[in-house]
């Protein structure tokens, strides 16, 4: 690893970007299944006072109806984004009933795919889209897969930071090139140490039986309910959850965003011969939108993704292509079971400095070697990240697993210091600091913690999860009023949701097949 990210901070501090850097907008993207006080899968439709799924910003759907996904804001404080998401969840346990919200990555009791109704969206061209696309996620990968849920990180650096950095870099391409450009050094740089998300926040190291079919490859039995490994961090993000045997082949380049849209586009229109099987439409109805490898490019599991906010019916590449990367999806933050709303102020700002850094490190393209190295490293840390004496795959060199993490956090000293400037507190370094505990001492991090638990109350991994969710219910419901303006307009988002769900499904002059056409259409201008 060079030294560019410590000469490119310390021109930074020259500058006086401290400010800029502090101005950084954090938003995230929370799922949560809706159970039964008996831990079951709830099988009540979306809750009417929770609004539309298709168009309430806050709270909406992600698979299944009884998924529940909250979105907030982005902001530039730590603290305004947790508590926004605070504000939703008490929201959201007002009209739930006797409902809990499962509090882990690893589902609930759930008897079958039967038994997972998938989310509706209304009768819209766009809201049927959405309900389909689904519908074939479920024949492609199993709707128990999909219930696995998850936390989203979404990362912008503001826009003066962009001028200040172009000019320190003395880059005299676009700026929008220039940015594009930057996000995508970033995005590399998480392919190539993001398995350090995954051994500090990892939080699913076992997962009920009812999840598994027959026993899967190399678990063990913790008790009669229960499959585990000793070691594991975050089995939702290894070959047993979202890195499934299904997507291996594809190679989706991060090298830049031409050859992103290119190679996410390409899957996107090839057909697979498996999915023709299944079909698209079949007696007349639905089975999912397209045979293609990919339906949609949000179709693609990977640990971060580049994104840009979409127009009505546009597709993701071409709002990328047009407009370049606006912010960035760290889609590898498992549930936080000790944290209410499934993340924490510390795990954001250690997130927020990390990501700094890997825009900031230097960020060659990456080879197949290496992308075969890095897809290798993130496996191997889901299923045994802690096990002493780990080494990665590193330029065909074996570092232990500790000592680049060590290198990682060194890096993260001056940003956490940057951060913190001017503040009047040392948050940020405090954040690191307890990172760099969990390094030195593995058995800190999150997954050793619910299976010290496990061992020592002897309660399988679904009672702990269902006794904390009841927990956290507690928690929210005794909050009472809190903050009545928030709720309030959450309440009015909510109420104005379905009005506008009404208007765009009044608003439809195509017939669906129609829709898809155009929607699809779009990759011609692209590939």
């Amino acid at each position: 690893m060079s030294q560019l990210a410590d000469e490119r901070l310390l021109r930074f501090s020259d500058a006086g970007l401290a400010a800029v850097l502090q101005r950084c907008r954090k938003g995230v993207e929370k799922e949560a299944l809706r159970v039964t006080r008996d831990g079951s899968l709830a099988t009540t439709g979306h809750p009417l006072a929770l609004g539309s799924a298709l168009t309430n910003r806050y709270v909406t759907t992600d698979f299944s109806e009884a998924q529940l996904e909250f979105v907030t804001p982005a902001f530039t404080s730590t603290w305004e984004t947790l508590q926004f998401l605070c504000d939703i969840h008490q929201f959201v346990y007002q009209h739930v009933g006797d409902e809990l919200l499962w509090s882990a990555s690893m589902p609930c009791l759930i008897e079958g795919d039967e038994a997972i109704p998938v989310a509706r969206y209304g009768e819209s061209n766009v809201g049927k889209m959405k309900s389909v696309y689904r519908l074939g996620l479920g024949h492609r990968y199993g709707r128990k897969m999909q219930t696995i849920s998850g936390v989203h990180f979404n990362f912008s650096l503001p826009e003066e930071f962009w001028d200040h950095y172009q000019e320190l870099e003395k880059d005299t391409s676009g700026c929008q090139e220039f940015r594009s450009s930057s996000y995508f050094g970033l995005l590399r740089n998480i392919r190539r140490m993001g398995w350090l998300v995954l051994f500090l926040f990892g939080n699913s190291p076992a997962v009920c039986k009812c999840f598994a079919d027959g026993t899967p490859t190399g678990l063990e039995e913790f008790d009669k309910g229960t499959f585990f490994l000793p070691y594991a961090t975050s089995l939702r993000m290894s070959d047993l959850g979202y890195k499934n045997s299904a997507q291996a082949a594809l190679d989706i380049s991060l090298n830049n965003i031409d050859a992103y849209v290119k190679t996410l586009l390409k899957a996107v229109t090839t057909p697979n011969p498996d999915y023709q099987k299944i079909g698209v439409q079949v007696d007349g109805e639905y089975r999912q939108i397209s045979a293609s490898i990919l339906q949609v490019e949000n179709e693609y599991y990977g640990l971060i993704r580049p994104k840009r906010v979409t127009r009505s019916g546009e597709m993701p590449s071409r709002a990328l292509k047009r407009r370049g990367v606006e912010y960035v999806e760290l889609r590898a933050l498992d549930v936080s079971l000790a944290d209410p709303t499934g993340i924490s102020q510390n795990q954001m700002r250690f997130i927020e400095a990390f990501l700094i850094y890997c825009l900031i490190e230097d960020s060659p393209q990456l080879d197949s070697r290496e992308i075969a190295e890095t897809e290798s490293n993130q496996l191997l840390v889901a299923r045994q990240g802690r096990e002493p004496g780990l080494t990665l795959g590193r330029h065909a060199k074996q570092p232990l697993l500790t000592d680049w993490a060590d290198e990682i956090c060194a890096h993260l000293v001056g940003i956490c210091d940057l951060l913190d400037e001017g503040s009047g507190s040392t948050s940020y370094r405090d954040a690191l600091e307890l990172q760099r505990e969990a390094i030195r001492d593995p058995g800190r991090t999150p997954s050793a913690g619910i299976l010290a638990e496990m061992k020592q109350s002897g309660e399988s991994f679904f009672t702990i999860a269902q006794r904390i969710s009841e927990q956290h219910r507690e928690y929210f419901l005794s909050l009472g009023k809190g903050d009545s303006a928030r709720l309030e307009f959450l309440a009015t988002e909510a109420a104005a949701s379905i009005g506008r769900q009404k208007d765009i499904e009044a608003g439809d002059r195509l017939s669906f097949e129609a829709y898809l056409q155009n929607y699809f259409g779009q990759a011609d201008e692209l590939v």
